[in-house]
């Protein structure tokens, strides 16, 4: 049994823009991080505008009984656009991603589930992308808030259908670089800085050591003192024969 209420869509589908499904991200003036994703309806999809249409009415009609104490506003703010029209916030046209759509923003505070066709969990982030095909389901609610009233779009689970042509600047390798005729030429210095062969690392040489002078057994005996020669100084006189008295001999 559906658990689908009369203010909840599933779209056919469509095509994502800004999608924020993986990390929550707050809005360009601050405020709570949310997940979000711009959806873009083909107006070629007829039966999806119409369920948006009617859950966007039940969403009204419970604004009115429980939000706007019964009266509805006069001015009142909803949530899906003209993509062949502007911008309500700036007046400015919408990107030419969104011709030909009918183009609204679904948030939520909690992460969105995010399956493949088979309703297999997609785990890879770069896998979901703005650009990409989905399914989404929406409920759309009435609010009061900071004197504004109108119709916000809540986001539930997002079902990948297809890959498509990325948006928001995200490019392939071979997009970004090109072949190899596109190649930048290296400036002559650092094209011979490349072609010079890198320095070998020398291993330096062991130190040598003098040998020791001597192997095994001492080669060599201590040195003996050397004492002053004494020189012989006779006592008695060779030529009287009589007691040396004096440094003259024979006197």
């Amino acid at each position: 049994m559906s658990k689908l209420s009369n203010r909840d869509v599933v779209t056919g589908t469509a095509r994502l823009s800004y999608a924020n499904l993986t990390t929550a991200r707050a809005g360009l003036q601050g405020g709570e991080a949310k997940f979000s994703t711009t959806v873009l309806v083909p107006k070629s999809d007829i039966a999806t505008k119409q369920r948006l249409d009617a859950a966007i009415q039940a969403a009204i009609n419970a604004g009115v009984s429980d939000k706007w104490n019964g009266v509805r506003p006069p001015i009142l703010s909803t949530p899906v656009h003209d993509g062949d029209g502007v911008r309500v916030s700036d007046g400015m046209p919408f990107g030419d991603e969104c011709k030909g759509h009918w183009v609204f923003t679904a948030s939520s505070k909690n992460k969105p589930e995010v399956v493949d066709a088979n309703l297999n969990p997609i785990i890879n982030p770069s896998e979901i992308y703005s650009g990409m095909y989905a399914r989404v389901s929406v409920n759309f609610f009435p609010y009061a808030q900071a004197g504004k009233k109108g119709i916000g779009c809540g986001l539930g689970p997002v079902q990948k259908i297809a890959d498509g042509e990325p948006l928001g600047g995200r490019v392939s390798a071979t997009d970004a670089f090109g072949g190899d005729s596109d190649l930048p030429q290296a400036p002559q210095q650092y094209a011979q800085a490349y072609q010079q062969p890198a320095p070998q690392y020398q291993q330096p040489a062991p130190q040598q050591y003098a040998q020791p002078p001597y192997q095994g057994q001492q080669a060599y005996a201590p040195a003996q003192p050397v004492y002053p020669q004494q020189q012989y100084q006779p006592t008695v006189d060779p030529i009287t024969g009589r007691p040396l008295t004096g440094p003259v001999m024979g006197i």
